[in-house]
Order: C-alpha cells, then sequence, then structure tokens
C-alpha cells in the first residue's frame, strides 16, 4: 500500500451502459484512486461472472458494443490516465477466432498491459503467453498473459502455474462467478500464500464489495479486484434516468454521465482507503 491506499484493479465492461456513460465511469474510478483498469470486451456467455456483470455484457452487446469498440476505449483510456495500466478481459473465443497472436498484436498496439483471459487455462493457453512475449520482444509496447488461479485447483497445478513467474497472476477469491460477497478467513490467506511463491504480482478479486474487505485481502496481494460493484453503481444510475423517463423527468446524457462519475468515484475511494 502506497501512503495507506490499497491498490485496486477497478473492473469496466466496455461500452456499459453507453460509451460516454463507460468513459465517464472510468473517469470516476480513476479520479478515486484506480491502480489498475480491467476492461472487460462484452460476451454473449461470460461464465465466469455473476449476474451484475452478465447483464452488463447483455445490454452493451444489445446496444452493439464490440471487440473493436473494446480496443478503441483500451486506447482512449491509456491517451486519457498514461499512468494507470490497463488490462483486457476476453473470453477465450474472442481470443481464438483471429488467433492468438493476431490478437496479442491488437491489444498490445491499442494499449493494453495484460490479457485476462479466465477460461483459457495456463497449460493449454493456445499460446497466448508465447504470443505476448513474441509481441513484447519486437520493442512495442510490452504486453503480458495473466493466468488466473482459483481455490479450487490441486496444489500441484497451483505451485506449477506459480513457478511460471508471469509478471502477473490473477488469484480469484473463492471459486464459482463474480458478484457475491467474499469472506476472507484462513484458507483464502493460505491460496494467496502460494499463488505468490513464484514471485507475480497478484492481482486478487472475485466478491470484493468493500473497504473493509480490501483491506484484509490488501496484505496479501499487489492489488485487490473490485468489478461487480462498480456495475452495480453504474445499473443504479441508469435504472434512476430509465424511471425519470418513464415519469418524464430524463436527466441529460451529460447529468447522467456525471452522477455515474460520481457513483462509481465514491465506492472507488471506499475501497481504496479501506
Amino acid at each position: 500500500m502506497s501512503n495507506g491506499r490499497i491498490p485496486l484493479m477497478a473492473h469496466l465492461v466496455a461500452g456499459y451502459p453507453d460509451a460516454s456513460g463507460c468513459r465517464a465511469a472510468a473517469r470516476g474510478l480513476v479520479e478515486g484512486g484506480a491502480a489498475y483498469l480491467e476492461v472487460q470486451i462484452p460476451f454473449s456467455d461470460p461464465s465466469a461472472d455473476g449476474p451484475a456483470i452478465r447483464d452488463a455484457c447483455s445490454a452493451a452487446l444489445e446496444k452493439g458494443s464490440s471487440v473493436k469498440e473494446a480496443l478503441a476505449l483500451v486506447a482512449d483510456l491509456r491517451k486519457s490516465y498514461p499512468e494507470v495500466p490497463v488490462f483486457l478481459m476476453a473470453y477465450t473465443s474472442l481470443v481464438f477466432t483471429p488467433g492468438t497472436a493476431a490478437f496479442a498484436e491488437t491489444a498490445a498496439a491499442a494499449g493494453a498491459s495484460g490479457l485476462i483471459v479466465p477460461d483459457l487455462p495456463f497449460d493449454a493457453d493456445e499460446g497466448l503467453a508465447d504470443a505476448c512475449d513474441a509481441v513484447s520482444s519486437k520493442g512495442g509496447r510490452a504486453i503480458c498473459s495473466v493466468p488466473v488461479a482459483a481455490p479450487s485447483m490441486k496444489a500441484a497445478r497451483l505451485a506449477a502455474m506459480a513457478s511460471l513467474g508471469r509478471p502477473y497472476l490473477y488469484a480469484a477469491l473463492r471459486a464459482g462467478i463474480t458478484g457475491a460477497s467474499t469472506e476472507i478467513g484462513e484458507d483464502t490467506k493460505a491460496f494467496l500464500s502460494a499463488a505468490g511463491k513464484g514471485g507475480s504480482k497478484l492481482l486478487g478479486g472475485f466478491g470484493i464489495r468493500s473497504g473493509a474487505q480490501a483491506r484484509i485481502v490488501a496484505p496479501y496481494v499487489h492489488a485487490v479486484v473490485a468489478g461487480s460493484v462498480f456495475v452495480d453503481a453504474i445499473s443504479a444510475v441508469a435504472a434512476a434516468q430509465s424511471a425519470g423517463r418513464k415519469n418524464g423527468f430524463a436527466g441529460s446524457p451529460a447529468v447522467r454521465d456525471e452522477a455515474i462519475r460520481r457513483a462509481v468515484y465514491e465506492k472507488a475511494r471506499e475501497i481504496t482507503e479501506g
């Protein structure tokens, strides 16, 4: 922790609730102290995600959000907030369809510092890690593949993942899907200790919804990851705007975007201040 602040990786669904609202949320997250941003490419069947993010993905896709737009968002964020690394999250089919090498090159060109693909096993990754290394070795923007560890992994397999010594390792704090609140017990702490033995910077998430939770996790990870809590805040603002429209009191898009910025800013400050 720096100056008593908890390092936060904040998750965004690209294009949710729309392009301007998403960028307003990003601004609020950065202003609230986020050290990293994680941009998720909307996907029709996000198997690792709970209802909040799943519904956000569906809404973004219904409005036409695409891989191209998600990459454009990454590029915009890197330009607007050059001090904040941006990681790109996707599911395997989005990576495999254009080819892992092409995807890694395109993501790096957009400015992504890392790729998180939760349904792509570290030991059967279709060459993604090698593709990222190849891109980085060419002298362009460095990008890394971030393996995902879960507490349900067998000890030997977790040790094998940790021994890779990747720059970052995403550690899911519990099995299942995102969204529900997570309890941090001794088993979780032991899991994080094992995951970090190879020297990777741990990104610990799944179910972080409060500063109190973040404070417990922070000593064991490089950065705490939170996502559904911010999607919920965005959704609440969007729902209020929709209700206002039905009652004839809709605010302007600018008013809504400011409400989104403020909502996620306040939650980010709560988490980073513990």
